[in-house]
C-alpha cells in the first residue's frame, strides 16, 4: 500500500506559497518585502489553478515560489532589514527619555546595507549587466530631470545628474551614439557599446511635477539599485579606455551651469614601474658556474642576432643525446598552399568587403552654434558624439568653446520664424550668408541617415519633412516616404486616369444605385478609386456620401470570404486551441486590426494633403 498523500502537502499547495503567509515567514513588513523583491528579482507567478495552490480557496490572492521565498530568507539585506528595525525602536526610545548621548551614539552606529553582492549574483559577466541598463539609464535621467521635491532627498537628484552626465561623457568620448528620434515623452538615444544595443529616454527640459498617485517609495527601490549598477558599469567602461573614474567635478564650471562640461576626463596615470632586478642565483652546469645574468645576456645576444636559411648548414650531421634519443633537424619545406587560391577565399573577400556604414565622424567638419531657444544639452551631446564642435550663448548656460562671432560657425541651429534685419551691418551680413541656418531636426535626421542631408527643406521657416523613428518598427507599419513613393504619379498616368474619368463621367447617372455601384467598382483597385473620386466631383455629388459608399463597400467584400477552405481551416484551428490560447490569439489579432486601422487613417489623412496640394497646384 503506497503513502497516503495529505492534502496540501504536495503538489501545487507545496511548490506555492501567498503573500500573506510569504511576509508572515520572513517576519517583515509589506514594505521590506516589496523592497527584497525588487532587489532580489523575484516576481508574482501565475500557478495552473490557483485554487489548487491556494488549499482549496478561491480567494484572490497573489502568490510566489516557496522556492523563492526561502531564498529570501537567507538574504543578507533581510538581516539589516531587521537590525534597522530594532535600531529605530532603540532611537525612538532614547529621544523619548531624554538621552541624547545614547541617541547620538545610536546614530553613529546606524546598520547599512549593501547592494554590491546582489549586483554579482544577478549579473554574472559584465556583458549581462551591460544588456541590462536600459531601464537603468532611463531612470536616472528622470529622475536628474526632477525638482527639489520632499518626497525626494536633494542628495539623491544630485547623484543621478552626476551618473546622467558620467553616461553622456563616455558616449561622447567613445563615439558610440547610433540613433536619435525627438518624440513626444523625449528624446530616445540609441547606442552600441561593447557590441550591445543600449536605448534609453531622455525627457525634456519642462518643469515635472509628481503625481500624488505614484508609489515613490517604489521607483526609489528600484532607483538603489539602479545606481549601485550603473557604477559598477560605469567604473568598468572607463578603466577600459584609461579614463579616471569618477571624472572630477570643476566647480567654478558647474556654478556656471556647464552642464557636462563641468566634469573633466583624466588619462588614468601610468606609472612607469622599474623592471624588478632579479636575484642573482648561481647554477651549477656542467662543472661551469652560470648565475642568471649570464642566461640573460645568451638570450639578449639571441634576439638580437638574425639567422638566414641560407647560413644553415643542411648537411651537418645528426646529434646524439646522452640519453640516446636522437634530435633531427628541422627542414623547412616549401608551401604546398596556392597563394593566389588562398588570397581569393570567399572569408578573405567578406572580410575585405564589410560595410563601413556607420560615420562616427559625421559632423567633424563642421562647427555649429545653437540659438537661445534650441536644447542645449541635448544638441550639444548629438554634435559632439559624432565629432563636431559647437558653442553656445551665455544665457545658455558658460563653459561655451567659441563665441558667436566666430567665423569657423558653418551652420545655426535655430528654431524660430524667419525675422527681416532692417538694421544690419555689412559685416554681419556677410557673416550671415557664409551660415547655414537649419533647424534642430536636420542634426538627428543626418544622424539617422548616417549623412549629411541637404539643408534646404530643414531652413529657417521651411516645413519640415515627416521625422521617423529610425528603431525597428512592426511589419507593415506606416511610412510616409514609401507611401510617396507608391503614389507617385507621373504625366502619363494622370492622362491615363484623366481618360477613365470621361468615361465614368458619361456613364455616371444621377441615382444612388448608380453610385453604389461605382463605389463598389472602386474598391478593388486603388486607381480606379481615385477616378471614382474625381467624376464624384465633377458630378457634384457629396463626398462624405461617397465615402461612405466606399466604406460599406469594403465592408461587404471583407464579409465575404476571399478562399473559404483558409476560413475554414482558421476556424478548426481556433477550435483545437485551449482557452488560453484563445485568449491570446484574439488579443493578436485585435492589435493587428488596431494597427491596421490607425495605418489606413494615416493613408487617408495623406491622400487628402495630397488631393489638396494638386488642387492648389491647378489653380
Amino acid at each position: 500500500m503506497g503513502r497516503l498523500r495529505q492534502k496540501g502537502q504536495a503538489g501545487a499547495a507545496k511548490a506555492y506559497v501567498t503573500r500573506s503567509a510569504a511576509i508572515k515567514k520572513l517576519q517583515c513588513s509589506l514594505a521590506d518585502f516589496r523592497r527584497l523583491c525588487i532587489l532580489k528579482g523575484i516576481f508574482p507567478r501565475e500557478p495552473k489553478s490557483r485554487k489548487r495552490a491556494n488549499k482549496g480557496s478561491s480567494a484572490p490572492t497573489t502568490f510566489y515560489y516557496s522556492k523563492d521565498i526561502a531564498y529570501l530568507a537567507h538574504e543578507p539585506v533581510l538581516k539589516k532589514l531587521r537590525e534597522h528595525k530594532a535600531f529605530a525602536k532603540k532611537l525612538s526610545r532614547a529621544l523619548g527619555r531624554g538621552e541624547w548621548s545614547s541617541a547620538k551614539s545610536l546614530e553613529e552606529n546606524k546598520p547599512v546595507y549593501r547592494l554590491d553582492h546582489i549586483i554579482k549574483e544577478r549579473y554574472p559577466t559584465f556583458i549581462d549587466a551591460l544588456r541590462d541598463i536600459d531601464d537603468a539609464l532611463c531612470m536616472i535621467f528622470l529622475f536628474a530631470s526632477l525638482p527639489s521635491n520632499p518626497r525626494i532627498p536633494p542628495s539623491l537628484i544630485e547623484n543621478c545628474s552626476r551618473l546622467a552626465a558620467e553616461w553622456q561623457l563616455y558616449i561622447m568620448r567613445s563615439q558610440s551614439l547610433r540613433k536619435s528620434f525627438l518624440s513626444i515623452k523625449g528624446v530616445y538615444y540609441q547606442a552600441e557599446v561593447m557590441d550591445q544595443t543600449i536605448t534609453w529616454l531622455v525627457p525634456y527640459q519642462f518643469t515635472q511635477n509628481i503625481p500624488v498617485d505614484v508609489d515613490v517609495r517604489v521607483m526609489l527601490t528600484f532607483l538603489e539599485l539602479y545606481q549601485t549598477l550603473l557604477g559598477f558599469v560605469f567604473f568598468k567602461l572607463y578603466t577600459d579606455v584609461g579614463l579616471v573614474y569618477p571624472p572630477p567635478l570643476d566647480t567654478k564650471r558647474d556654478e556656471s551651469a556647464a552642464g557636462v562640461g563641468a566634469y573633466i576626463l583624466q588619462e588614468a596615470s601610468q606609472k612607469a614601474e622599474k623592471p624588478a632586478v632579479p636575484k642573482v642565483k648561481v647554477v651549477e652546469v656542467e662543472g661551469r658556474q652560470v648565475s642568471g645574468k649570464d642566461v640573460y645576456k645568451t638570450i639578449k645576444n639571441l634576439a638580437s642576432s638574425t639567422f638566414k636559411a641560407d647560413d644553415m648548414d643542411v648537411d651537418s650531421p645528426v646529434v646524439e643525446n646522452k640519453s640516446g634519443d636522437v634530435d633531427e633537424e628541422f627542414v623547412v619545406q616549401p608551401s604546398k598552399s596556392d597563394a593566389e587560391l588562398a588570397s581569393s577565399l570567399p572569408t578573405l573577400l567578406s572580410l575585405k568587403a564589410l560595410p563601413q556604414s556607420i560615420n562616427t565622424s559625421l559632423f567633424a567638419p563642421y562647427t555649429f552654434w545653437l540659438s537661445r531657444e534650441t536644447s542645449r544639452p541635448v544638441f550639444e551631446f548629438l554634435v559632439r558624439s559624432f565629432g563636431g564642435k559647437i558653442g553656445w550663448p551665455t544665457s545658455s548656460g558658460g563653459g561655451s568653446p567659441i563665441d558667436e562671432s566666430d567665423e569657423s560657425i558653418t551652420h545655426v541651429i535655430i528654431d524660430r520664424p524667419v525675422v527681416e534685419q532692417h538694421s544690419e551691418s555689412e559685416e554681419q551680413r556677410e557673416l550671415r550668408l557664409k551660415r547655414k541656418y537649419v533647424q534642430p531636426q536636420w542634426v538627428v535626421d543626418s544622424i539617422n541617415a548616417g549623412k549629411i542631408l541637404l539643408e534646404a527643406p530643414y531652413a529657417q521657416g521651411e516645413t519640415l519633412p515627416p521625422h521617423l523613428s529610425p528603431f525597428g518598427e512592426y511589419e507593415g507599419a506606416y511610412d510616409p516616404a514609401a507611401l510617396t513613393n507608391e503614389q507617385a504619379v507621373t504625366a502619363e498616368d494622370e492622362s491615363e486616369i484623366e481618360g477613365e474619368d470621361e468615361e465614368i463621367e458619361d456613364a455616371e447617372p444621377q441615382n444612388p444605385e448608380a453610385l453604389q455601384t461605382v463605389a463598389t467598382a472602386a474598391v478593388e483597385d486603388s486607381v480606379a478609386l481615385r477616378a471614382a473620386e474625381l467624376a464624384a466631383e465633377a458630378a457634384g455629388i457629396d463626398p462624405n456620401t461617397f465615402e461612405k459608399e466606399v466604406a460599406k463597400s469594403r465592408r461587404k467584400s471583407k464579409k465575404v470570404p476571399s478562399n473559404g477552405v483558409d476560413e475554414a481551416e482558421a476556424d478548426m484551428n481556433k477550435m483545437m486551441m485551449s482557452n488560453k490560447q484563445k485568449k491570446l490569439y484574439e488579443k493578436v489579432k485585435h492589435s493587428q486590426n488596431k494597427r491596421n486601422l490607425e495605418r489606413s487613417k494615416l493613408e487617408e489623412k495623406k491622400r487628402t494633403l495630397e488631393k489638396q496640394k494638386r488642387k492648389s497646384h491647378t489653380t
